[in-house]
C-alpha cells in the first residue's frame, strides 16, 4: 500500500513498562500530529484489551500544549496502560477467533483507523504480526506498525531497544554504588543482585560495564545464556576471596542450571503469564542459601525488581531522544511510504563515535524470537562480560536527561 492513507490512527502500549516506552509514545504523538494524513490519533488505555472495550482517549487534544509532551518524555511506566493478551491465530476456523478479529476491524472502521502503532516487546510484536496477517485478508486499508521497546532488550533485528539503555544505566549506576557500600567493611561477607532478564542476559551484563572505565564492578555477572554450576560458583567466589574480602555478583533472574531448572525454582511460585512464562523472582536468593551454607559468612540478596524499569530519575538521554525519534519514525514510513505489517528498528553504524540510523524490517521475522547476549560478550569462564559488551552497552546509556522537579520531588504526567 502505497501514498497517502487519510484517516485516523490508533496508538497503545503492551507488557512490561519502562523508563522510554512514554518517550517513544510522545514520538507517535509528535509524528502523527504533524502529519497531513492523520486527523486524530487516539491512545487505547491498556492495550489492545483497552481497544477492545472502547476505552479511548484523543491524545491530540490532551497534548496540545506541547510542554505536556516534555513532561510525558520523563514519565516512567506506560502513561496509558498495558496488557498482555495472547491474540488467538489469525488463520483459525475457530467461530470465537474469527469473532474476535472481526471485532477489532469494526472498532477500526468504526473510528476510521487507518493506522495502528503498538509499543512493545516480544509479546507485542506478536500481536502486530497476528493483526497485520488478518489485515490482508480484509478489504479494508489500515496500516499496522510494530515500534519496539522493552528492558531485556531481546528483540531481533535491531541494535538495541528503547528502554534498554535507560534500565542498564540505572543497574550500572546501582552496582557502583552496592560495590562501594559493600567495601567499608573488612568482614567477609558476599553480596549477590538480581537483575531482570529471563532468556537473554544484557541487562544483567550491564552491571558489569563499569570495569571498562576502571570505576566499581561486580567481581562476578551470571548470564542465562550460560549453564549455571554452583560448583563452580563456589569455586569463584574462592577466588574472589583471595583478592579483598567483600563479594558482589550479580545475577540474572532467569539462570538456569544444566538441565534446565532455574536456579530460583526452588523459591518461585511457579504461576506463568497468558504467553506461557514463567514468574521469576528469587534466585538471589536461593544463591544466598547456598552460599550460607557452603560458607558460613555474611551473605545478603538483593533485588533490584522494579525499580530498574522504572527509574525515570536517571534515565539516559541517548535513551529517551531515540525513543522519541523511533515512534516518530514509525508514523512517517506508515504516512509517506506506505510501510505496514513492520517493525521501526535501530542499526547501530558504529560506536566511537556512536552512529546509528532507523530502518525497519517484517514483524513476522521479529516476533516469538529472542536475542541473546552472544559469545564475544561473554568471558571465557561464562562468570563475567567482556570489554566488547562493554563498547556495546556504554553508548546507550550516556547522557542525563532529568525530569522536572517540583519541591525536591519530580513531575510526572497523569493521562
Amino acid at each position: 500500500m502505497n501514498g497517502k492513507l487519510i484517516g485516523n490512527a490508533i496508538v497503545g502500549q503492551s507488557g512490561g513498562p519502562t523508563a522510554a516506552i512514554n518517550a517513544t509514545l510522545a514520538g507517535v504523538i509528535k509524528g502523527a500530529l504533524s502529519n497531513g494524513a492523520i486527523k486524530t490519533v487516539y491512545g487505547m488505555r491498556n492495550g489492545i484489551e483497552g481497544m477492545l472495550a472502547e476505552r479511548l482517549v484523543d491524545l491530540g487534544d490532551i497534548f496540545l500544549d506541547e510542554s505536556k509532551l516534555d513532561m510525558l518524555i520523563h514519565t516512567p511506566a506506560a502513561a496509558l496502560g498495558s496488557c498482555r493478551k495472547k491474540l488467538p491465530d489469525p488463520k483459525s476456523e475457530k467461530a470465537e477467533d474469527m469473532a474476535f478479529f472481526e471485532k477489532v476491524f469494526e472498532i477500526f472502521k468504526k473510528y476510521d483507523i487507518r493506522y495502528f502503532f503498538y509499543i512493545g516487546g516480544n509479546d507485542s510484536m506478536d500481536t502486530v504480526a497476528k493483526l497485520s496477517v488478518y489485515a490482508a485478508k480484509k478489504d479494508y486499508d489500515i496500516r499496522i506498525m510494530g515500534v519496539p521497546k522493552t528492558i531485556d532488550n531481546d528483540l531481533v533485528a535491531t541494535d538495541h531497544t528503547p528502554g534498554f539503555g535507560s534500565a542498564a544505566k540505572f543497574v550500572s549506576t546501582v552496582m557502583t554504588e552496592i560495590v562501594r557500600d559493600c567495601a567499608v567493611y573488612t568482614t567477609k561477607a558476599v553480596t549477590i543482585v538480581e537483575v531482570m532478564g529471563r532468556d537473554a542476559g544484557w541487562l544483567t551484563a550491564s552491571a558489569g560495564v563499569g570495569k571498562a572505565l576502571g570505576i566499581d564492578a561486580p567481581d562476578l555477572v551470571y548470564l542465562p545464556e550460560r549453564d549455571f554450576s554452583m560448583e563452580e560458583f563456589f569455586a569463584s567466589l574462592r577466588t574472589a576471596f583471595e583478592k579483598h574480602p567483600n563479594i558482589v555478583v550479580a545475577v540474572s533472574e532467569g539462570i538456569r542450571f544444566a538441565d534446565g531448572r532455574y536456579v530460583g525454582e526452588g523459591t518461585q511460585s511457579g504461576s506463568t503469564d497468558v504467553f506461557g512464562h514463567k514468574y521469576l523472582a528469587g534466585t538471589a536468593k536461593a544463591l544466598e542459601l547456598a552460599v550460607k551454607a557452603e560458607f558460613g559468612c555474611k551473605v545478603r540478596s538483593v533485588e533490584l525488581n522494579l525499580p530498574q524499569r522504572c527509574g525515570a530519575h536517571i534515565a539516559s538521554k541517548t535513551d529517551l531522544d531515540e525513543s522519541v525519534a523511533i515512534g516518530a519514525e514509525a508514523v512517517r514510513v506508515a504516512a509517506d511510504e506506505g510501510v505496514s505489517g513492520e517493525m521501526v528498528l535501530f542499526e547501530r553504524i558504529s560506536s566511537t563515535p556512536y552512529v546509528y540510523e532507523i530502518k525497519h524490517k517484517k514483524v513476522s521475522e521479529i516476533a516469538n524470537a529472542v536475542r541473546c547476549v552472544p559469545d564475544e560478550y561473554i568471558n571465557a569462564e561464562g562468570n563475567h562480560i567482556t570489554d566488547a559488551c562493554c563498547e556495546y552497552i556504554l553508548p546507550l546509556i550516556e547522557g542525563e536527561a532529568y525530569p522536572e522537579y517540583e519541591r525536591g520531588l519530580p513531575k510526572y504526567i497523569v493521562l
